[in-house]
């Protein structure tokens, strides 16, 4: 069943959405916390985010924003808004679609039911800036080709793309290569992390691997320009 988290600030509508989404055999999420509304979606871990625009605390474009920087959940915009320059802003900033309020449940139900087809086998996909990564086959799309990654360069890449802007730690390296942190030469690890820096550039990759003074590595030019 596909899970859906909706955006709306208006309790009656987002019953409304809810119930429609429901009857048709979506699983629902109603997003209210509208001051940490991305950090919520990203929890839920929908497979699709219905999002108004007019929303108190975080706007619906900065929502936008901050989910299309950190996943690749689809976004549907569906707001009271109709002026051409605000879809075009929503649709600039990452948005999949873009439906006025009022709006017949059909053509709801329907932009809905594309979007899920146009996403589908996407759930393995990792997004960065500029490229795709499929974290199951280690395949990287990027410049209109594919590269398949060597496992260990593939599962770096994918942990950095997971964590976005904040710093991965050693630890956290280790685990993901080899199941565990202890008994690890940190050289096994640096060389590594070099192999993916070379191949990266070698791609012209405009991401840089930086080190953090006893922490760990931060991804860095990883947020996506939109």
């Amino acid at each position: 069943m596909k899970h859906i988290a909706v955006v709306e600030d208006e309790d009656m509508m987002r019953e409304e959405l809810e119930d429609i989404l429901q009857k048709a055999g979506y699983q629902t999420s109603g997003i209210t916390d509208f001051e940490n509304a991305a950090a919520a979606i990203l929890a839920a871990s929908p497979d699709l985010v219905l999002l108004d625009l007019n929303l108190p605390g975080m706007g619906g474009f900065q929502i936008c924003r901050e989910l299309k920087q950190k996943s690749s959940i689809p976004v549907l915009v569906l707001t009271s808004r109709d002026q051409l320059q605000d879809e075009l802003h929503a649709l600039d900033l990452g948005a999949d679609e873009f439906l006025t309020k009022p709006c017949r449940k059909e053509r709801l139900l329907a932009r809905v039911s594309n979007v899920l087809k146009r996403y589908e086998g996407r759930n393995n996909l990792l997004e960065g800036n500029g490229f795709l990564l499929d974290r199951q086959t280690y395949t990287l799309y990027i410049h209109n080709r594919s590269v398949i990654l060597p496992q260990n360069q593939g599962k770096i890449l994918g942990i950095f793309l997971e964590h976005g802007s904040d710093i991965v730690t050693k630890e956290e390296l280790c685990i993901a290569l080899w199941g565990t942190a202890e008994f690890i030469d940190e050289n096994a690890l640096q060389v590594n992390l070099t192999r993916l820096k070379k191949t990266m550039a070698n791609l012209d990759m405009p991401q840089q691997i930086l080190p953090v003074r006893g922490v760990g590595y931060r991804f860095v030019g990883q947020t996506l320009e939109r």
